[in-house]
């Protein structure tokens, strides 16, 4: 017996069903997932006009390219049917064919239905999708209503065509409006996901949740298989709550540890949620519904707002103690109560420009040399000589060398090198790091004329040694040369902020 498919079916033996596919009326084609024709049956070349030998291996619309919206509505139906292993149908497209030179060449619009079946393999992933197709360009080219029809019918016919056409018509409607919501919410600036069913199945989420979880394939996807790193985690207790109790369920603050990508570590993020649960036509709650607003700057500038409050505190308590031992110290047994008014306001002065200075720097850091080698009490810079790398010195230190630098300077004005016109100072500074970042300065004056004068402590003295020995923890060596006042001290710099730059 001949196997060609001309040759007659034996009803005995195993049926042949790639010739019932091409003996059927009906026609059909079959496509790749590259939507490459694999296979075509007769009637379908005969509907097409192209022989099978031509559209085998090429691509669809390759073959039948259309410029309207026709093959976008074809395309997006054959995708679908890939996608979701479910068929699909479009009951009327308008699609331009090419015809034979024999039958006069150019181009003719027919109106086709369509149906669009997906074939899956063994392991139930969708490899091809046949495609059911119809000619219904006769129907479509009857008479309108309002003329007389050729029989009953043909009127029957028409009929259907016209509910077909509006049936079409309205699914291509709703398509556009859904197309246009899906597009509304996944734009919406917070985060908004649906999940599904026991495993909670992504079925929507929106552009701002796809960037949240590292933009990893999600949709269609158990939640915890898709970021795994959410087990245990309380986001996932929150939809389990909001789909076991029926209520609505609100966390503020959410802490959620999520891997944005494989080359990341672990980041917290703090999440405002809302979750409803999602109810079928029964009312049977089948999924939930979350909406979320990622809150972590603004968790993270309110924690930083509370910390800069608390230093901001600690250091006017500071700063109101420093006050206090400099007006403690300025007002003790003096012996001319203005000059002790004029250095008191004086040393406040030199502590308001170091908190100008720190204000300048968000209150970080304060350079060495902005305390001892500028000119803030009238002084030419170049009467200063500073030696050493700038250091930047923490508020604390910064502060209280602030008013040690001032006490000097003072006293240099007042009676050593500075009172004469050609007298300068010289400042040098080490930081031993081995020693534990022990910073050394030495403060050397250098006058023309020789002065026999003892050196007498008085109130700057008293201040150097309350500051340096007792705020600082530091030493303090003075001594009086035939050139001038020497100075040295040492103090720790364990809140020091390190070199400028």
């Amino acid at each position: 017996m001949g196997s060609g498919p001309d040759a007659p079916i034996d009803h005995g033996s195993t049926v042949d069903f790639f010739r019932v596919f091409d003996l059927s009326n009906s026609p059909h084609m079959i496509l790749d997932r590259e939507l490459r024709f694999v296979a075509v049956n007769r009637s379908y070349e005969k509907v097409t006009m192209r022989a099978r030998e031509e559209l085998i291996g090429n691509k669809l619309f390759d073959m039948f390219p259309e410029s309207s919206d026709a093959q976008d509505r074809l395309n997006a139906s054959i995708v679908a049917a890939f996608e979701t292993g479910e068929p699909d149908t479009i009951a009327l497209i308008p699609y331009e064919l090419d015809r034979p030179a024999a039958q006069g060449g150019g181009r003719e619009v027919r109106y086709w239905s369509a149906t669009h079946t997906p074939l899956v393999d063994d392991g139930g992933r969708v490899v091809y999708v046949i495609q059911n197709t119809n000619d219904v360009t006769a129907i479509a080219k009857m008479r309108p209503p309002g003329q007389p029809p050729a029989d009953h019918a043909a009127t029957a016919e028409l009929a259907l065509w016209r509910n077909a056409e509006a049936v079409e018509e309205a699914y291509q409607q709703t398509l556009a409006e859904n197309e246009e919501f899906h597009r509304l919410f996944s734009q919406a600036p917070g985060m908004i996901a649906v999940f599904e069913g026991r495993e909670m199945l992504a079925t929507f989420v929106s552009d701002t949740f796809s960037r949240f979880v590292g933009r990893r394939p999600i949709v269609a996807r158990p939640l915890l298989e898709a970021v795994p790193e959410l087990v245990g985690q309380d986001f996932v207790a929150m939809l389990t709550e909001a789909t076991e109790t029926g209520a609505s369920v609100t966390r503020e603050g959410l802490p959620i540890h999520m891997r944005r990508s494989p080359d990341h570590l672990d980041e917290t993020s703090y999440v405002d949620f809302f979750c409803n649960p999602v109810r079928d036509a029964n009312g049977t709650i089948y999924g939930v519904f979350v909406q979320g607003v990622d809150r972590t700057e603004a968790m993270r500038a309110s924690h930083h707002q509370r910390m800069l409050m608390d230093e901001l505190n600690h250091r006017v308590k500071n700063t109101l103690a420093t006050i206090q031992s400099m007006a403690r110290q300025s007002f003790r047994d003096p012996a001319d109560l203005d000059d002790a008014r004029y250095a008191f306001e004086a040393r406040i002065m030199a502590l308001s420009r170091v908190h100008n200075v720190l204000a300048d720097r968000r209150w970080e850091a304060v350079p060495l040399t902005a305390l001892f080698c500028g000119n803030a009490q009238g002084i030419d810079p170049a009467r200063i000589d500073c030696r050493g790398e700038d250091l930047l010195l923490s508020p604390k230190t910064g502060v209280a060398l602030a008013i040690v630098s001032h006490e000097l300077l003072s006293n240099a004005k007042r009676h050593g090198a500075l009172r004469e016109a050609d007298g300068h100072v010289q400042i040098s500074w080490a930081c031993d790091h081995a020693a534990g970042d022990r910073l050394t300065v030495t403060w050397r004056e250098f006058r023309p004329t020789v002065s026999g004068a003892s050196l007498r402590p008085g109130m700057g003295m008293r201040i150097l040694r309350s500051i340096v020995e007792g705020e600082l923890a530091g030493s303090l060596a003075i001594e009086l040369t035939e050139t001038g006042l020497i100075c040295t001290f040492e103090v720790g710099l364990t809140e020091a902020a390190g070199i400028a730059v």
